[in-house]
């Protein structure tokens, strides 16, 4: 089944995991470095145990400032958990358009413009990794020595750099990730607030959200996240401090 017909599927028949943690199901661009020292990633999830579907794109500058764009508030969305070290939020509509079997567009407008291109393809190692996924039962993908199997494949089969599946977020919640299928990003191009941030490449420092690992190659999959419910964290006092550097921007 090609990648655009596969999305669609999930855009209409998205089934979320069982379990009693904050749960999520549907797709991501897990992380995308750019040479200029701008990163981009994307999470859509269409079925959420908190509520309405979301879309997030994640933006960090050279500088290293994160801002997310979301659909919804960012108490339901991606801030939630990784507000800590989000300077801004904003609240847009967000649009992502397949123009072709592995391609895509995903579109911001208003004050805070974003177009951002990407083209998807698959090699050996990546469609080994998908056959050895796929036979994999499904309590595996919650054990911490498989997911640190399935980080060392990707850092060594993919070129991703150092990956972990599990660990915290800056808000202190525990995490889960399960990269069910994966692409590579073959290519991709993004304007942000008007300005093109050039060509995709390796970061000399990986990026990172805590615990939470931007892969050094754009990374494509299908996925499902696990994470601790937030009532049940205690928020340090910095946290906290860097929270409320964070405010929401509608637009």
């Amino acid at each position: 089944m090609e990648t655009r017909e596969l999305i669609r599927h999930i855009e209409e028949d998205a089934s979320l995991p069982t379990g009693s943690c904050e749960r999520f199901a549907g797709y991501a661009v897990i992380g995308l470095p750019f040479h200029s020292g701008h990163v981009l990633a994307l999470r859509r999830f269409p079925a959420t145990s908190l509520g309405a579907g979301y879309t997030s794109i994640w933006h960090r500058d050279p500088g290293g400032k994160w801002i997310f764009y979301s659909t919804v508030a960012p108490e339901q969305s991606c801030s939630r958990y990784f507000g800590g070290e989000v300077e801004e939020n904003v609240h847009a509509p967000v649009r992502i358009d397949w123009s072709g079997p592995d391609e895509f567009r995903v579109l911001v407008e208003g004050s805070r413009p974003l177009v951002w291109e990407v083209k998807l393809t698959t090699t050996i190692a990546s469609r080994l990794m998908n056959s050895v996924a796929h036979l994999l039962p499904d309590s595996w993908w919650q054990k911490r020595f498989m997911l640190r199997i399935m980080a060392l494949a990707g850092r060594f089969l993919l070129g991703t750099g150092k990956m972990n599946l599990a660990g915290r977020t800056p808000n202190g919640q525990e995490f889960i990730a399960n990269p069910q299928q994966v692409w590579l990003v073959k290519s991709s191009r993004a304007v942000v607030n008007g300005a093109d941030i050039g060509p995709i490449g390796p970061l000399p420092m990986q990026a990172r959200l805590n615990e939470f690992l931007i892969p050094q190659r754009g990374i494509f999959a299908t996925a499902r996240a696990f994470l601790e419910k937030t009532e049940d964290i205690v928020v340090s006092s910095r946290t906290r401090q860097l929270a409320r550097r964070s405010h929401s921007v509608r637009i």
